[in-house]
């Protein structure tokens, strides 16, 4: 019964070549056992010695040999053959492992991809095509299988690149006892229909795109920081060295109209600032008589109405009176007088003659 305990592994390899492996370490310690075996049915068979051991610490731990029928059988003996220790009968269909698919082939449309390859010779129904594919920022495969030998998927990003790779499978229990799969075919690399030599190769461009995106979102900043201290800088400006303002503003007729000939201008302009000044004069007070003289006068339309003014001598009343009429005439701390006409002016005004 110990016999039928010793593990072994047993892969069929596209059901063209066997490879038997056992524990040799295990199961045989100190001894270099011999194997045979034999595809023959019946009492009448022929025992062949293997030609190909595989070894593990120079002792014999596996054989490769030809696939030569679907009945095997095995036998391991000790090294000068006198004793079996290892005996087994088996199905060598039951254990084929695929060769990789071939001549692989992908067709892109849109966002779906349809991945297919050449059929074997032998036992199409038993194999299944698995496709797993990844982007670059995915950390798992994802899997997808299909009948043999085609598979299709869709919802791929053309922005994105996939990493694909693909292997044939034999179906478990129908054909196999042990999930075998074929080796992965070379790993290719797609994006938006194109094949690549790396997804590696798209991370300069997306690099180079969030450099410039960050360099303009730099300058934006710089140019925003700018503008508000050169904002700030013109009104300390203006708080430290206030301008000085044009007389032309404050004396555009005299620059205007008569070129600045300021003998011309007071000529031309006398009457209309002293009408300024006695429309902003303030009546003096009336007494109860005068007024009834005044409506005698008014009552009286024989002889041509007379406008009588009133001014005020003192210089409080002269300086009250050119404060309200600040907007033709500034209030100032100076009076000048040219040629017998007075005009206030402040530190910011000047007149040249």
């Amino acid at each position: 019964g110990w016999k039928d305990a010793i593990n072994t592994t047993i892969i069929n390899f596209n059901n063209e070549n066997m490879q038997i492996t056992w524990a040799a370490r295990e199961f045989f310690p100190n001894e270099n056992v011999s194997f045979s075996y034999t595809f023959d049915e019946g009492k009448h068979k022929v025992w062949k010695t293997c030609t190909t051991y595989l070894l593990d610490q120079d002792y014999n731990s596996g054989c490769l040999f030809k696939t030569e029928g679907p009945t095997l059988a095995i036998s391991i003996r000790n090294s000068n053959g006198s004793e079996e220790l290892f005996s087994k009968k088996l199905k060598s269909d039951f254990y084929i492992k695929p060769n990789r698919p071939e001549n692989v082939t992908f067709f892109w449309k849109e966002d779906t991809v349809t991945i297919s390859c050449n059929k074997p010779e032998r036992a199409v129904r038993c194999l299944r095509l698995e496709l797993q594919y990844k982007s670059k920022f995915d950390k798992d495969w994802q899997s997808r299988t299909s009948r043999c030998c085609s598979v299709g998927e869709q919802g791929f990003d053309p922005r994105k690149c996939y990493s694909f790779r693909v292997r044939l499978r034999r179906l478990v229990p129908y054909c196999n006892v042990v999930n075998y799969s074929s080796d992965w075919e070379a790993e290719t690399f797609w994006m938006n229909g194109t094949l690549l030599d790396s997804c590696d190769e798209d991370i300069p461009s997306q690099s180079n795109t969030v450099m410039v995106l960050s360099f303009s979102l730099a300058v934006l900043l710089m140019m925003f920081i700018l503008l508000i201290l050169l904002c700030k800088c013109q009104r300390v400006q203006l708080s430290v060295m206030p301008t000085i303002p044009d007389p032309k503003c404050l004396f555009a007729d005299l620059f205007n109209d008569h070129n600045g000939n300021f003998q011309e201008w007071l000529d031309k302009t006398d009457h209309v600032v002293l009408q300024t000044k006695l429309e902003y004069e303030e009546p003096e007070p009336i007494t109860e008589a005068e007024s009834r003289q005044e409506v005698g006068k008014n009552s009286d339309k024989q002889g041509p109405l007379e406008k009588i003014f009133t001014f005020s001598g003192t210089a409080e009343n002269n300086e009250h009176k050119a404060a309200q009429t600040s907007c033709l005439i500034p209030a100032s701390n100076t009076m000048a007088s040219f040629a017998g006409f007075h005009i206030l002016m402040n530190d910011d005004m000047y007149v040249t003659l």
